[in-house]
Protein backbone atom coordinates (compact mmCIF):
# COMPACT_ATOMS: atom_id res chain seq x y z
CA UNK A 1 0.00 0.00 0.00
CA UNK A 2 0.90 3.43 -0.87
CA UNK A 3 1.75 6.03 2.05
CA UNK A 4 -0.83 8.63 1.79
CA UNK A 5 0.04 12.24 3.25
CA UNK A 6 -1.40 16.16 3.12
CA UNK A 7 0.01 18.67 1.42
CA UNK A 8 -2.47 21.45 1.05
CA UNK A 9 -5.09 22.97 3.38
CA UNK A 10 -8.29 24.95 2.16
CA UNK A 11 -10.30 26.51 4.70
CA UNK A 12 -13.36 28.88 4.10
CA UNK A 13 -14.68 29.51 7.38
CA UNK A 14 -15.94 31.94 9.45
CA UNK A 15 -12.92 32.66 11.58
CA UNK A 16 -10.80 32.59 8.19
CA UNK A 17 -10.15 31.89 4.65
CA UNK A 18 -7.42 30.58 3.58
CA UNK A 19 -4.30 28.46 5.62
CA UNK A 20 -2.81 31.19 7.74
CA UNK A 21 -6.22 33.07 8.44
CA UNK A 22 -7.91 30.42 9.93
CA UNK A 23 -4.59 29.32 11.72
CA UNK A 24 -4.32 32.74 13.21
CA UNK A 25 -8.48 32.18 13.97
CA UNK A 26 -7.81 28.90 15.94
CA UNK A 27 -4.37 30.52 17.84
CA UNK A 28 -6.57 33.79 18.99
CA UNK A 29 -9.19 31.17 19.92
CA UNK A 30 -11.74 33.95 17.49
CA UNK A 31 -15.57 33.23 17.24
CA UNK A 32 -17.23 33.70 14.27
CA UNK A 33 -20.64 33.51 15.52
CA UNK A 34 -22.50 36.59 14.75
CA UNK A 35 -26.37 37.78 13.67
CA UNK A 36 -27.68 35.70 10.52
CA UNK A 37 -27.76 37.61 8.17
CA UNK A 38 -28.22 35.23 5.11
CA UNK A 39 -32.14 34.87 5.71
CA UNK A 40 -34.86 36.53 7.55
CA UNK A 41 -34.65 35.02 11.43
CA UNK A 42 -37.57 37.03 12.50
CA UNK A 43 -39.77 34.73 14.82
CA UNK A 44 -36.53 32.65 15.82
CA UNK A 45 -35.71 32.94 19.99
CA UNK A 46 -31.88 32.23 18.91
CA UNK A 47 -30.88 34.34 15.21
CA UNK A 48 -26.88 33.86 15.73
CA UNK A 49 -25.20 30.96 13.35
CA UNK A 50 -21.67 30.77 12.11
CA UNK A 51 -21.71 32.42 8.36
CA UNK A 52 -19.15 33.22 6.47
CA UNK A 53 -19.42 36.83 5.69
CA UNK A 54 -16.90 37.68 3.45
CA UNK A 55 -16.70 35.31 0.83
CA UNK A 56 -16.04 36.43 -2.69
CA UNK A 57 -15.80 33.13 -4.73
CA UNK A 58 -14.99 35.41 -8.02
CA UNK A 59 -11.84 36.38 -6.17
CA UNK A 60 -10.11 32.87 -6.09
CA UNK A 61 -12.07 30.59 -8.54
CA UNK A 62 -10.49 30.63 -12.11
CA UNK A 63 -13.09 28.24 -14.13
CA UNK A 64 -16.49 28.50 -12.33
CA UNK A 65 -18.83 31.11 -12.90
CA UNK A 66 -20.58 31.82 -9.45
CA UNK A 67 -23.66 32.64 -10.49
CA UNK A 68 -24.81 29.27 -12.20
CA UNK A 69 -23.53 27.26 -8.66
CA UNK A 70 -25.15 27.11 -5.56
CA UNK A 71 -23.28 28.30 -2.48
CA UNK A 72 -22.46 24.99 -0.91
CA UNK A 73 -20.69 24.36 -4.11
CA UNK A 74 -18.99 27.62 -4.33
CA UNK A 75 -17.65 26.52 -0.67
CA UNK A 76 -16.65 23.39 -1.75
CA UNK A 77 -14.84 24.45 -5.11
CA UNK A 78 -13.07 27.99 -2.83
CA UNK A 79 -12.20 25.77 -0.37
CA UNK A 80 -10.44 23.46 -3.19
CA UNK A 81 -8.19 26.46 -5.42
CA UNK A 82 -7.36 27.66 -1.89
CA UNK A 83 -5.80 23.53 -0.97
CA UNK A 84 -3.99 23.25 -4.76
CA UNK A 85 -2.37 26.85 -4.60
CA UNK A 86 -1.66 26.15 -0.55
CA UNK A 87 0.38 22.37 -1.96
CA UNK A 88 1.89 24.47 -4.57
CA UNK A 89 0.06 22.09 -6.89
CA UNK A 90 0.95 22.33 -10.86
CA UNK A 91 -1.93 20.81 -12.57
CA UNK A 92 -0.91 21.47 -15.76
CA UNK A 93 2.31 18.67 -14.43
CA UNK A 94 -0.12 16.14 -13.27
CA UNK A 95 -2.32 13.38 -14.75
CA UNK A 96 -5.65 14.77 -14.24
CA UNK A 97 -7.37 11.73 -15.05
CA UNK A 98 -5.44 10.53 -11.86
CA UNK A 99 -7.11 13.65 -9.59
CA UNK A 100 -9.78 12.83 -8.27
CA UNK A 101 -12.69 14.17 -5.66
CA UNK A 102 -14.32 13.30 -3.23
CA UNK A 103 -16.90 15.95 -1.29
CA UNK A 104 -18.86 15.57 1.72
CA UNK A 105 -22.00 17.28 3.21
CA UNK A 106 -24.90 17.16 5.30
CA UNK A 107 -27.66 18.89 3.15
CA UNK A 108 -26.24 19.64 -0.14
CA UNK A 109 -27.45 22.85 -1.93
CA UNK A 110 -29.75 23.78 1.09
CA UNK A 111 -30.39 27.26 0.08
CA UNK A 112 -31.32 26.35 -3.75
CA UNK A 113 -33.88 23.80 -2.04
CA UNK A 114 -35.14 26.51 0.03
CA UNK A 115 -35.57 28.32 -2.95
CA UNK A 116 -37.10 25.76 -4.71
CA UNK A 117 -39.81 25.09 -2.08
CA UNK A 118 -40.79 28.92 -2.23
CA UNK A 119 -41.52 28.82 -6.00
CA UNK A 120 -43.54 25.85 -5.39
CA UNK A 121 -45.17 27.48 -2.44
CA UNK A 122 -46.09 30.56 -3.91
CA UNK A 123 -46.90 29.72 -7.41
CA UNK A 124 -46.90 26.12 -7.88
CA UNK A 125 -44.63 23.21 -9.56
CA UNK A 126 -44.78 24.83 -12.59
CA UNK A 127 -43.00 27.71 -11.12
CA UNK A 128 -39.88 26.21 -10.54
CA UNK A 129 -36.77 27.50 -11.95
CA UNK A 130 -34.95 25.92 -14.24
CA UNK A 131 -31.55 27.46 -12.71
CA UNK A 132 -32.25 26.38 -9.53
CA UNK A 133 -33.10 22.45 -10.74
CA UNK A 134 -29.57 22.65 -12.13
CA UNK A 135 -28.43 23.84 -9.33
CA UNK A 136 -30.04 21.70 -6.48
CA UNK A 137 -28.41 18.03 -6.81
CA UNK A 138 -26.23 17.56 -4.08
CA UNK A 139 -23.79 15.23 -6.32
CA UNK A 140 -22.69 19.26 -7.86
CA UNK A 141 -20.28 19.90 -4.89
CA UNK A 142 -18.13 17.30 -6.10
CA UNK A 143 -18.69 18.33 -9.26
CA UNK A 144 -17.92 21.85 -9.35
CA UNK A 145 -14.57 21.19 -7.42
CA UNK A 146 -14.00 18.68 -10.68
CA UNK A 147 -14.87 21.29 -13.09
CA UNK A 148 -12.99 24.20 -11.29
CA UNK A 149 -9.65 22.27 -11.00
CA UNK A 150 -10.51 20.99 -14.42
CA UNK A 151 -9.53 16.83 -13.32
CA UNK A 152 -10.96 14.47 -14.87
CA UNK A 153 -10.38 11.46 -11.91
CA UNK A 154 -13.56 10.15 -9.72
CA UNK A 155 -15.72 12.71 -8.84
CA UNK A 156 -17.97 11.51 -5.63
CA UNK A 157 -20.40 13.59 -3.00
CA UNK A 158 -20.88 11.78 -0.06
CA UNK A 159 -24.00 12.56 2.04
CA UNK A 160 -23.24 10.92 5.61
CA UNK A 161 -24.81 14.16 7.67
CA UNK A 162 -22.00 15.52 10.12
CA UNK A 163 -19.23 12.96 9.67
CA UNK A 164 -19.34 13.41 5.78
CA UNK A 165 -15.87 15.04 5.83
CA UNK A 166 -14.29 12.29 7.86
CA UNK A 167 -15.56 9.48 5.31
CA UNK A 168 -14.66 11.36 2.15
CA UNK A 169 -11.00 11.30 3.92
CA UNK A 170 -11.13 7.94 4.58
CA UNK A 171 -12.36 7.04 0.86
CA UNK A 172 -10.02 9.63 -0.89
CA UNK A 173 -6.97 7.29 1.53
CA UNK A 174 -8.36 4.42 0.16
CA UNK A 175 -8.16 5.51 -3.65
CA UNK A 176 -4.84 6.70 -2.72
CA UNK A 177 -3.52 3.48 -0.99
CA UNK A 178 -4.68 0.99 -3.10
CA UNK A 179 -2.94 2.90 -6.44
CA UNK A 180 -5.83 4.38 -7.62
CA UNK A 181 -5.27 7.50 -8.05
CA UNK A 182 -2.05 9.79 -7.41
CA UNK A 183 -3.68 12.76 -6.12
CA UNK A 184 -7.11 13.17 -4.17
CA UNK A 185 -8.94 16.75 -3.18
CA UNK A 186 -11.25 15.91 -0.58
CA UNK A 187 -13.05 17.49 2.62
CA UNK A 188 -16.78 18.68 2.88
CA UNK A 189 -19.32 21.87 2.50
CA UNK A 190 -22.69 22.82 3.82
CA UNK A 191 -24.70 26.26 4.06
CA UNK A 192 -26.64 28.38 6.40
CA UNK A 193 -30.36 28.30 5.54
CA UNK A 194 -33.58 28.79 7.61
CA UNK A 195 -34.52 25.52 7.11
CA UNK A 196 -31.79 23.95 8.49
CA UNK A 197 -31.83 26.23 11.23
CA UNK A 198 -35.47 26.09 12.14
CA UNK A 199 -35.17 21.76 12.30
CA UNK A 200 -32.31 22.23 14.94
CA UNK A 201 -34.19 24.73 17.22
CA UNK A 202 -37.43 21.97 16.60
CA UNK A 203 -35.18 19.26 17.61
CA UNK A 204 -34.13 21.75 20.81
CA UNK A 205 -30.51 21.26 20.81
CA UNK A 206 -29.77 25.26 19.11
CA UNK A 207 -28.01 27.12 21.66
CA UNK A 208 -28.58 31.43 21.93
CA UNK A 209 -25.66 32.52 21.23
CA UNK A 210 -22.20 30.91 22.02
CA UNK A 211 -21.47 27.21 21.66
CA UNK A 212 -20.00 25.64 24.91
CA UNK A 213 -18.46 22.21 24.09
CA UNK A 214 -18.12 20.54 27.25
CA UNK A 215 -19.24 23.01 29.88
CA UNK A 216 -21.36 22.41 32.04
CA UNK A 217 -23.84 24.27 31.21
CA UNK A 218 -23.94 23.50 27.75
CA UNK A 219 -27.18 23.93 25.47
CA UNK A 220 -26.20 23.18 22.07
CA UNK A 221 -25.20 23.95 19.31
CA UNK A 222 -25.00 26.99 16.88
CA UNK A 223 -25.62 26.65 12.99
CA UNK A 224 -22.54 27.45 10.40
CA UNK A 225 -21.02 26.92 6.84
CA UNK A 226 -18.32 26.69 5.19
CA UNK A 227 -16.30 24.96 2.77
CA UNK A 228 -13.00 22.19 3.75
CA UNK A 229 -10.53 21.07 1.57
CA UNK A 230 -7.46 19.20 1.71
CA UNK A 231 -5.17 17.87 -0.78
CA UNK A 232 -4.18 14.27 -0.31
CA UNK A 233 -1.32 12.43 -2.59
CA UNK A 234 0.83 9.35 -2.22
CA UNK A 235 4.17 10.21 -0.18
CA UNK A 236 6.07 8.93 -3.46
CA UNK A 237 4.55 11.51 -5.62
CA UNK A 238 4.83 14.36 -3.05
CA UNK A 239 8.41 13.63 -2.36
CA UNK A 240 8.84 13.53 -6.48
CA UNK A 241 7.08 17.38 -7.09
CA UNK A 242 9.33 17.98 -3.74
CA UNK A 243 6.00 19.15 -1.72
CA UNK A 244 6.06 19.16 2.02
CA UNK A 245 3.96 17.15 3.78
CA UNK A 246 1.59 18.30 6.97
CA UNK A 247 0.57 15.39 8.16
CA UNK A 248 -0.13 11.31 6.89
CA UNK A 249 -2.79 9.75 6.91
CA UNK A 250 -2.38 6.88 9.10
CA UNK A 251 -5.47 5.44 9.33
CA UNK A 252 -9.85 5.56 9.57
CA UNK A 253 -12.63 3.92 11.04
CA UNK A 254 -15.97 3.71 10.15
CA UNK A 255 -19.10 1.95 11.77
CA UNK A 256 -22.78 3.03 12.67
CA UNK A 257 -24.79 2.79 15.70
CA UNK A 258 -28.17 1.19 13.82
CA UNK A 259 -29.50 2.57 16.87
CA UNK A 260 -31.41 5.83 17.00
CA UNK A 261 -31.83 8.81 14.53
CA UNK A 262 -30.72 11.72 16.76
CA UNK A 263 -29.34 9.74 20.00
CA UNK A 264 -25.59 8.93 19.98
CA UNK A 265 -24.13 5.26 21.24
CA UNK A 266 -21.04 5.80 23.26
CA UNK A 267 -20.17 1.65 23.03
CA UNK A 268 -20.82 1.87 18.97
CA UNK A 269 -18.50 5.49 19.02
CA UNK A 270 -15.73 3.55 20.87
CA UNK A 271 -16.01 0.58 18.72
CA UNK A 272 -15.08 3.06 16.37
CA UNK A 273 -12.19 4.35 17.82
CA UNK A 274 -10.65 1.17 18.05
CA UNK A 275 -11.17 0.35 14.98
CA UNK A 276 -9.21 3.79 13.84
CA UNK A 277 -6.65 3.09 15.73
CA UNK A 278 -6.19 -0.76 14.95
CA UNK A 279 -5.51 0.19 11.39
CA UNK A 280 -3.31 3.15 11.96
CA UNK A 281 -1.47 0.99 13.83
CA UNK A 282 -1.35 2.62 17.15
CA UNK A 283 -2.12 2.69 20.86
CA UNK A 284 -4.49 4.64 22.34
CA UNK A 285 -1.42 5.87 24.38
CA UNK A 286 0.27 7.14 21.27
CA UNK A 287 -2.20 10.32 20.45
CA UNK A 288 -1.24 13.10 21.38
CA UNK A 289 -4.46 15.67 20.83
CA UNK A 290 -7.94 14.69 20.06
CA UNK A 291 -10.09 16.87 18.24
CA UNK A 292 -13.68 16.03 19.50
CA UNK A 293 -16.78 16.12 17.43
CA UNK A 294 -17.94 18.72 20.50
CA UNK A 295 -21.17 19.85 19.22
CA UNK A 296 -21.96 21.49 22.61
CA UNK A 297 -25.18 19.69 23.39
CA UNK A 298 -25.43 18.17 26.72
CA UNK A 299 -25.90 14.58 25.05
CA UNK A 300 -23.64 14.41 22.50
CA UNK A 301 -20.74 15.72 24.60
CA UNK A 302 -21.31 12.85 27.62
CA UNK A 303 -21.53 9.88 25.13
CA UNK A 304 -17.95 11.26 23.53
CA UNK A 305 -16.26 11.75 26.44
CA UNK A 306 -17.81 8.38 27.67
CA UNK A 307 -16.52 6.67 24.51
CA UNK A 308 -13.11 8.83 24.68
CA UNK A 309 -12.83 7.34 28.61
CA UNK A 310 -13.48 3.41 27.81
CA UNK A 311 -10.70 3.90 25.20
CA UNK A 312 -8.35 5.92 26.95
CA UNK A 313 -8.89 5.80 29.84
CA UNK A 314 -6.75 7.81 32.73
CA UNK A 315 -4.24 8.64 29.82
CA UNK A 316 -6.80 10.46 27.91
CA UNK A 317 -5.01 13.33 26.12
CA UNK A 318 -6.42 17.12 25.70
CA UNK A 319 -9.37 17.19 23.91
CA UNK A 320 -10.84 20.25 22.08
CA UNK A 321 -13.65 21.19 19.83
CA UNK A 322 -13.08 23.89 17.35
CA UNK A 323 -17.03 23.78 17.21
CA UNK A 324 -16.83 26.72 19.77
CA UNK A 325 -15.17 28.83 17.42
CA UNK A 326 -16.89 28.17 14.07
CA UNK A 327 -20.14 26.59 15.19
CA UNK A 328 -21.57 23.21 13.39
CA UNK A 329 -20.46 23.46 10.20
CA UNK A 330 -22.38 20.57 9.28
CA UNK A 331 -20.74 17.98 6.23
CA UNK A 332 -17.76 20.12 6.90
CA UNK A 333 -17.32 19.91 10.28
CA UNK A 334 -14.60 16.92 10.19
CA UNK A 335 -12.62 18.19 7.32
CA UNK A 336 -12.37 21.78 9.44
CA UNK A 337 -11.30 19.35 12.28
CA UNK A 338 -8.64 17.15 9.57
CA UNK A 339 -7.11 21.07 8.42
CA UNK A 340 -7.11 21.94 12.45
CA UNK A 341 -5.23 18.51 13.08
CA UNK A 342 -2.93 19.15 10.73
CA UNK A 343 -1.74 22.85 11.61
CA UNK A 344 -1.94 21.31 15.49
CA UNK A 345 0.97 19.15 13.86
CA UNK A 346 3.09 21.52 11.63
CA UNK A 347 2.56 24.45 14.20
CA UNK A 348 2.90 22.86 17.62
CA UNK A 349 -0.32 23.84 19.48
CA UNK A 350 -3.69 22.79 20.63
CA UNK A 351 -6.55 24.76 19.80
CA UNK A 352 -9.05 25.84 22.36
CA UNK A 353 -12.72 25.28 23.17
CA UNK A 354 -13.46 28.67 23.67
CA UNK A 355 -16.78 29.88 25.82
CA UNK A 356 -15.90 27.25 28.52
CA UNK A 357 -16.99 28.20 32.19
CA UNK A 358 -17.64 25.62 34.20
CA UNK A 359 -16.25 21.99 34.76
CA UNK A 360 -18.96 19.30 34.06
CA UNK A 361 -18.40 16.88 37.27
CA UNK A 362 -19.43 13.71 34.92
CA UNK A 363 -16.07 14.83 33.09
CA UNK A 364 -13.69 13.85 35.31
CA UNK A 365 -10.37 14.83 33.86
CA UNK A 366 -11.48 15.95 30.70
CA UNK A 367 -8.45 18.48 29.34
CA UNK A 368 -10.40 20.86 27.04
CA UNK A 369 -7.70 22.88 26.51
CA UNK A 370 -10.37 25.84 27.84
CA UNK A 371 -10.57 28.82 26.36
CA UNK A 372 -6.63 29.87 25.04
CA UNK A 373 -4.53 27.90 22.68
CA UNK A 374 -1.46 25.78 24.05
CA UNK A 375 1.49 25.50 22.69
CA UNK A 376 2.21 21.46 22.41
CA UNK A 377 4.57 19.25 20.82
CA UNK A 378 1.48 17.03 18.80
CA UNK A 379 2.75 13.99 16.74
CA UNK A 380 -0.66 12.17 16.14
CA UNK A 381 -4.49 13.25 16.41
CA UNK A 382 -7.41 11.50 16.62
CA UNK A 383 -10.07 14.09 14.96
CA UNK A 384 -14.09 12.71 15.62
CA UNK A 385 -16.57 12.46 13.39
CA UNK A 386 -19.95 11.43 14.57
CA UNK A 387 -23.53 11.88 12.89
CA UNK A 388 -27.51 12.15 12.82
CA UNK A 389 -28.39 8.25 11.46
CA UNK A 390 -25.22 7.10 14.26
CA UNK A 391 -22.36 7.35 11.25
CA UNK A 392 -19.10 7.60 12.66
CA UNK A 393 -15.66 8.05 11.11
CA UNK A 394 -12.93 9.11 12.55
CA UNK A 395 -9.45 9.54 11.25
CA UNK A 396 -6.12 9.04 12.58
CA UNK A 397 -3.14 11.63 11.36
CA UNK A 398 0.10 11.74 11.96
CA UNK A 399 4.34 13.90 11.93
CA UNK A 400 5.80 12.22 8.81
CA UNK A 401 8.33 10.30 9.37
Amino acid sequence: MNRVVITGLGPVSSIGIGKSAFCAGLREGRSGISPIKGFDSTGFPHVCAGEVHDFRPQALLRRLDPSAWGRSTLFAATAARLAVRDAQLNLDQVDLERVGVVMGTTCGESQVAEALAAEILNHGFQAQSPEFLRQAPGSRLANGVSEELGVSGESLTISTACSASNYAIGYAFDCLAHGEAEVMVTGGADSVCRWVHAGFFRLGTLAKDACSPFDRNRSGILTAEGGAALLLETLDHALARGARPYAEVLGYGLNCDANHMVAPNACSIAACMRLALGQAHIRPSDVDYICAHGTGTPSNDSVEFQAIHAVFGEDTPPVSSIKSMLGHTMGAASGFGAIASCLAITEGFLPPTINWVTADPEMVGLDTVPNQARRATVRIVQNNGFAFGGNNAIVILGAVA
